[in-house]
């Protein structure tokens, strides 16, 4: 997927999510966010976004501290929107050789990371509005999708703050059933993980597959493993994804 649209879905999803916590009330619980309730999750969106404007506005190089910002119940809305929008126009803006500090692997420039990881984050994010707020899950895109799917585990299960560790090493390959190619395979031992596309003949130990729009929100941990979810080989593996695998 190309930057700009990343950040058509960036906007969107960043509307459902407002709407969604508008629905729902800042008191709502967030069940996919244990110990959340709404207005923590509209404030850490919103914070997220704040952070990652910064890095496209001022160039940083290295990480920056993570704000804590306090906002009233009745500025909620009003404030996540405002931070939205403000993330929207600065990397429309910005140019192509842009240069500051990234913390993932698969995107060509810094520019395109921070709108693909901020779409995925805020969609991610949406999710967890919606469901506190009793609604069924908004659609996105297989290609999406898959691109949050790939993000996960080539990006997330990559570093060293991955927790997918097993004494026994495994390997874990995950396929997009209804996406030709997109088909990944994550190397589990003791230590940092290693994330990527498949390579032809390289045995499983275990393979989880399925359409990407139902694995996106399943790998993230934000929807039940249903029916469409099919695990073949070692079940242990999977329920190591389960119990270990989302960010």
């Amino acid at each position: 997927m190309e930057t700009d649209d990343f950040l058509r879905v960036l906007a969107d999803e960043g509307g459902a999510l407002a709407a969604a916590a508008a629905l729902a009330g800042p008191d709502a619980s967030v069940p996919t966010c244990p110990g959340w309730r709404m207005r923590d999750l509209v404030l850490h969106t919103g914070a997220v976004h704040r952070w990652a404007a910064g890095y496209v506005r001022e160039r940083h190089p290295d990480r920056q501290p993570f704000p804590s910002p306090a906002v009233p119940d009745g500025e909620l809305d009003g404030w996540f929107r405002e931070g939205l929008g403000a993330l929207l126009a600065l990397l429309e803006a910005a140019p192509a050789d842009l240069a500051c500090w990234t913390f993932l692997t698969g995107s060509p420039t810094p520019r395109h990371f921070w709108a693909r990881r901020q779409a995925h984050e805020t969609a991610v994010h949406r999710m967890d509005a919606e469901l506190a707020a009793g609604q069924g899950l908004s659609s996105v895109t297989a290609e999406f999708a898959a691109d949050g799917i790939d993000e996960l585990l080539v990006g997330f299960h990559s570093r060293d703050r991955s927790r997918l560790r097993a004494e026994r090493p495994a390997v874990l390959r995950v396929l997009a059933a209804d996406r030709p190619g997109d088909d990944w395979m994550v190397h589990i031992t003791d230590g940092t993980p290693r994330g990527g596309r498949s390579v032809p003949g390289t045995p499983a130990d275990c393979e989880i597959s399925g359409p990407a729009t139902v694995l996106y929100p399943v790998l993230w941990n934000r929807q039940p493993w249903s029916a469409e979810v099919k695990v073949a080989g070692d079940a242990a593996v999977a329920a190591l994804w389960r119990s270990s695998g989302g960010v």
